[in-house]
This record gives C-alpha cells, sequence and structure tokens, in this order.
C-alpha cells in the first residue's frame, strides 16, 4: 500500500497523521476550555448558567458527543481497513469541521474572547486539515 508520505527522510504513514490531527484538535478543545475555566468573567456565567447558552442536560449530552468523536477517530483511524478509515475521515472531518466553523462564526458574531477565537481556529484549521490528508491519501 503506497500510504506513506516522505518526512524528514523517515515514512510516516497517513493513518498516523491523521490520528494525531484528531489527538491534536481534541487537545485544543480542552485546552480552550481550561482556559475558559480560568476565565473570572465566563467562570462566574458558567457557575451562575446566565451565558448566552444555557446548560441543560441534554445540551451537555450533545457536546458529549460531539466532544467524544475525535476520540473515537484517532482510535478507528489506526484500526479500521484503509478504505473505510479514508472515507470515514472524509466524511467526519467534514461534519466536524462544520460544526467548528458555526463555533468559530458563532464567536465572532457574539465577540468572542481572543482565547476562544484562537483555540476554535486551531481547531478549524486541524479538521480541515483531516479532510485535507484524507483526500489526498493514496489509493
Amino acid at each position: 500500500m503506497n500510504s506513506d508520505k516522505q518526512t524528514a527522510g523517515m515514512k510516516l504513514d497517513v493513518r498516523i497523521i491523521l490520528a494525531v490531527l484528531w489527538v491534536a484538535g481534541m487537545l485544543s478543545s480542552l485546552n480552550g476550555d481550561t482556559y475558559r475555566l480560568n476565565d473570572p468573567v465566563a467562570l462566574k456565567s458558567s457557575l451562575a448558567n446566565t451565558g448566552p447558552i444555557v446548560v441543560t442536560p441534554e445540551l451537555l449530552l450533545v457536546m458529549a458527543v460531539i466532544f467524544v468523536v475525535p476520540v473515537f477517530m484517532s482510535v478507528l483511524t489506526l484500526t479500521l481497513k484503509y478504505p473505510v478509515s479514508r472515507w470515514a475521515n472524509r466524511i467526519i472531518g467534514s461534519l466536524y469541521a462544520m460544526i467548528i466553523l458555526a463555533f468559530w462564526v458563532s464567536g465572532l458574531v457574539a465577540g468572542s474572547t481572543g482565547y476562544n477565537m484562537v483555540w476554535f481556529t486551531a481547531q478549524l484549521v486541524l479538521a480541515l486539515l483531516v479532510v485535507w490528508y484524507a483526500w489526498k491519501w493514496p489509493k
């Protein structure tokens, strides 16, 4: 199989690149959450549940599903057969990029903090790189 990419003289399997991109996206999300927990204004709003979005158990379930995707995709990318992994990364990566883009646009419209926009941008770039590498993955 020609699924390798030359990197500094060594071959690197595209599956590894994709798995690392999924993990990096997840870490960007978690780091953004850590910043929000250290922002006194955001923390006060969260604790009082008076922010622009009221947190409900249903919302937490939806967010859990969204944030567990990179965890599963990092493992599935390495374990699924090449064609299935390639298509899963294309499809799930595209959906994930659209979700992150929605967060990015809503953050822009709502006047989100600079650190939020940095982490949203990082997540978006990483999701788009997943789609790019999955699309360019040789057969």
